[in-house]
C-alpha cells in the first residue's frame, strides 16, 4: 500500500503508521498484489446496492459505493464501549478491460451485495483478472491491464445499524 512520509511534529518526516490513520478518512491504493490484500481486508463485509456500481468503458473505471465496516476502529470502538462504526467509500480499479458477473440478477435493484474479498488472478505482464467475492455465490470479475485500485472514505463515519461486528461463523 502506497503511502507517503509524515512529519511528526518536529519537522522530521516518518514513514505513516497504521494507526496513524485510524482517526481520519482512508484514502490509500493499490498497484499489486501485497497492497490488494490490504484492501480487501478494509473492504471485507462492506454492503452496497446493486444500483452503486459502474463501470465507465469509455474510461476504462470500475467503480463501487460501499458502506465499509471501519475494521480499524474495531479495537477502539470496543476499548472505549461504543458502538462500531461503516462509513461510505469509494473504490474504484482502473485499466479495467471487460467486467463480468455471475450469480448477480442486475435487474433486481433493489438488491444489496456484501462484499467478502478481492482476489487476483495474474496474467501476463502484470495484466490478470480481479475477482470481487460476494456473498450468496456471486462474483464480479474485471479483467485488467494492471493492478491500479484506490478505495477513499467520502462521508464521516456513522453507527453501523446492525451494531455488531460482521461476522461469518466457525
Amino acid at each position: 500500500m502506497r503511502s507517503g512520509p509524515i512529519s511528526n511534529g518536529s519537522g522530521k518526516m516518518v514513514d505513516a503508521t497504521f494507526e496513524d490513520g485510524a482517526e481520519r478518512p482512508v484514502h490509500v491504493s493499490a498497484i499489486d498484489a501485497e497492497d490488494l490484500k490490504i484492501v480487501s481486508a478494509m473492504v471485507q463485509d462492506a454492503v452496497f446496492p446493486m444500483t452503486e456500481m459502474r463501470w465507465e468503458r469509455g474510461a476504462r473505471r470500475f467503480a463501487l459505493l460501499l458502506n465499509r465496516f471501519r475494521w480499524e476502529d474495531r479495537a477502539a470502538a470496543e476499548r472505549r464501549g461504543r458502538p462500531y462504526e461503516r462509513v461510505q467509500s469509494l473504490l474504484i480499479f482502473e485499466d479495467v478491460l471487460h467486467v463480468a458477473s455471475q450469480g448477480i440478477d442486475r435487474t433486481e435493484t433493489d438488491t444489496v451485495l456484501s462484499l467478502l474479498s478481492l482476489e487476483f488472478e495474474p496474467g501476463e505482464d502484470g495484466a490478470g483478472r480481479l475477482h470481487l467475492v460476494l456473498a450468496g455465490d456471486g462474483a464480479i470479475a474485471l479483467d485488467v491491464e494492471c493492478i491500479n485500485a484506490t478505495l477513499r472514505d467520502v462521508t464521516r463515519p456513522y453507527i453501523a445499524p446492525s451494531g455488531h461486528v460482521p461476522d461469518h461463523g466457525a
